[in-house]
């Protein structure tokens, strides 16, 4: 028998806490009632699955609720805490804390129903491009951790082991592991030297370390965003220099590249209109991809796992792009400093055309 839906639960977040409502409906002419009394935090999130929630304190703790029950599952003290997050399905907790020298470890894994440290090491900086620091496949069977020159890998039944196998790839700045499955790596290594930067793809088998599976190299490339598909034969990655040769844009140059694991694409999406790359997100299914790129009124477009156009969205003052959860709708919108428009389409409708 198929396992029953969750029940919509809504996180609503103040400058003093949180708490938890129930979907609605609600009573007419009254509050939505409170499924937690409001707590302090200074973070929430929930893990991949929903099935867990985790709320910070800064430099303090780390609180992990069941979702179904919104029970505590676990508390954790912990002085000079930075970061915290959920693995995919909550059964471990990564925290990240302040400390005064290499010599105190300050990344912990924790396994969340035994408050057990798994694993520790020292890192000296906390960055978004490095956090978390360990990366999970989404059933938890694959876990890694970039290192100086190398990409490391740890056994998830038992992490006392410690490293069990690496990749070896000299010069890496960032790393992005497959989710849906675990079954690949990307790896990005800075340009230097007039040498290229590249992003190289490894397979996660033991067997077949080393092996590069996909490879892109390019110029003009400072930073890098990783987007992998479900199914993990797709990557497409976001290079971004900091000085936009043209002068066309303060915030440097964004190009989009499409890389697949069994080698049958590897170039430039070809975008329509010049300008930057202002976000991509994947369908729930992994096949189709939309994008919106180009200078203002940008432009939005759905594209197939083969890199063709499928689907044109219109132009307008957007900067965002989302899909919903089963795939059904897709919202293009602009925040920041944009005027907020938000449209929605009906994807079904968008991939037949």
């Amino acid at each position: 028998m198929a396992s029953q839906q969750p029940s919509l639960a809504i996180l609503v977040r103040a400058p003093d806490g949180f708490t938890v409502w129930p979907g609605p409906p609600y009573p007419p002419g009254s509050s939505p009632p409170q499924r937690l009394p409001k707590t302090a935090c200074s973070a929430t999130s929930f893990s991949s699955d929903g099935s867990r929630l985790l709320a910070t304190v800064a430099s303090a703790s780390a609180t992990v609720y069941d979702c179904s029950s919104l029970s505590v599952i676990r508390s954790f003290d912990l002085p000079g805490l930075t970061a915290a997050a959920l693995s995919p399905t909550g059964s471990y907790l990564q925290t990240f804390q302040k400390s005064s020298s290499p010599q105190v470890k300050n990344v912990t894994v924790w396994h969340v129903d035994t408050a057990t440290a798994l694993y520790q090491h020292y890192q000296k900086n906390l960055s978004k491009a490095n956090w978390p620091m360990v990366q999970f496949s989404a059933d938890e069977s694959v876990a890694c951790r970039m290192a100086t020159n190398e990409m490391q890998f740890f056994d998830t039944n038992d992490f006392t082991k410690g490293i069990v196998y690496k990749v070896r790839l000299p010069g890496i700045a960032a790393l992005q592991l497959a989710s849906a499955p675990g079954s690949h790596v990307a790896g990005f290594v800075p340009e230097a030297k007039g040498v290229p930067a590249s992003v190289q793809i490894f397979s996660c088998d033991k067997d077949a370390q080393n092996q590069v599976v996909a490879r892109r190299s390019f110029f003009r490339c400072s930073t890098v965003q990783f987007h992998w598909n479900k199914g993990s034969t797709g990557l497409l990655i976001v290079s971004q220099a900091d000085v936009d040769k043209t002068n066309q844009s303060y915030y440097g140059e964004t190009k989009l590249h499409y890389l697949t694991t069994d080698r049958a694409f590897e170039g430039i999406v070809p975008l329509k209109k010049e300008g930057p790359v202002h976000d991509v997100q994947w369908s729930s299914s992994g096949s189709e991809f939309a994008v919106v790129y180009g200078y203002m009124p940008a432009k939005a477009t759905i594209f197939n796992k083969k890199c063709n156009p499928l689907h044109e969205l219109g132009e307008g003052p957007y900067n965002t792009i989302r899909w919903n959860p089963k795939g059904r709708f897709i919202v293009i919108a602009g925040f920041g400093n944009l005027p907020g428009d938000m449209v929605c389409h009906s994807a079904k409708i968008c991939i037949r055309q």
